[in-house]
């Protein structure tokens, strides 16, 4: 049975490391390395080995402007694309290029690969103390981006909370008096059925990715389920081919992760991330 590639939770591919990504596709493997134990891998990588690579950015510029797709669909590879899109906020995400551009990009992923292989993450919702002192979120630009989504033909939006690991709490912060906020599960569950709302009323559907807890507080009528990030059903249904369905138990299956099994080929210490998120659970300090 052939494998899906995750080109990676562990850091942005698309946006720092295609070369790299290139030249292991033509060397027709990966060595991947266990963050835990350090254990190499050694995975393959050529098309008859290969059911599907799944990419994780937050910027497919380079990706767009190089034809990195194009090649990969001429060698025979079948190509999905999970683009993060968040409001506008550069103390955030400092690195990015601005909404519009991303936009732009999101627009361009859907012509070329269709929008069936194109799913949007707004991830991961955070809650702060604003300069005023007050409970700020990056929820403002939701709504604008949801219309685009569904105009470029998306379906669906995955979303989470932040997770409050204790690195993040030891990076610098934009001004006096930030902080996180974990803003309760009340608090969650208004903001899931407000997103879900205005998901469908443009007939998308709205998916809660390792959110166990607020799912199950969610009242079913919201119509929100837990999302499958990486679905070899849903891989199989678009590309055909078989491919194991098995639940991913190298995720975090018990916080209600949906994905079936996949290699990622990310390495946290050769593949530092550069957009420096404030928020990010990855790079344990900005890079």
């Amino acid at each position: 049975m052939k494998i899906i590639l995750s080109a990676s939770r562990r850091t942005d591919i698309p946006a720092f490391y295609m070369d790299w990504f290139m030249d292991r596709i033509h060397a027709g493997f990966f060595e991947t390395i266990n963050p835990y134990n350090q254990k190499k891998t050694m995975v393959p990588a050529t098309q008859d080995h290969v059911h599907a690579i799944v990419f994780w950015s937050k910027n497919f510029s380079r990706f767009l402007s190089e034809n990195y797709g194009e090649t990969l669909l001429a060698k025979g590879y079948h190509l999905f694309f999970h683009f993060t899109v968040n409001s506008e906020i550069a103390f955030l995400e400092p690195r990015l290029p601005p909404l519009a551009q991303r936009l732009e990009q999101a627009a361009a992923l859907c012509q070329r690969f269709g929008p069936d292989t194109v799913s949007w993450r707004f991830d991961p919702i955070c809650f702060f103390t604003g300069p005023n002192g007050r409970l700020a979120n990056n929820l403002t630009d939701f709504p604008k981006i949801a219309e685009k989504m569904a105009s470029f033909g998306m379906g669906q939006c995955i979303t989470s909370f932040m997770d409050h690991y204790a690195k993040i709490n030891r990076r610098p912060v934009p001004y006096d008096g930030f902080r996180f906020i974990d803003p309760g599960l009340d608090k969650k569950i208004a903001v899931i059925a407000r997103m879900a709302k205005i998901a469908a009323s443009l007939e998308m559907d709205l998916r809660l990715c390792c959110e166990k807890q607020t799912l199950s507080a969610l009242p079913q009528a919201v119509g929100v389920k837990a999302s499958s990030c990486i679905s070899g059903q849903r891989l199989k249904n678009i590309f055909g081919g078989e491919v194991s369905l098995k639940k991913d138990t190298g995720q975090r299956v018990t916080q209600g992760c949906g994905c079936t099994v996949s290699t990622d080929i990310g390495i946290y210490s050769q593949h530092p991330c550069y957009h420096n998120c404030l928020f990010c659970y990855a790079n344990p300090k900005p890079a």
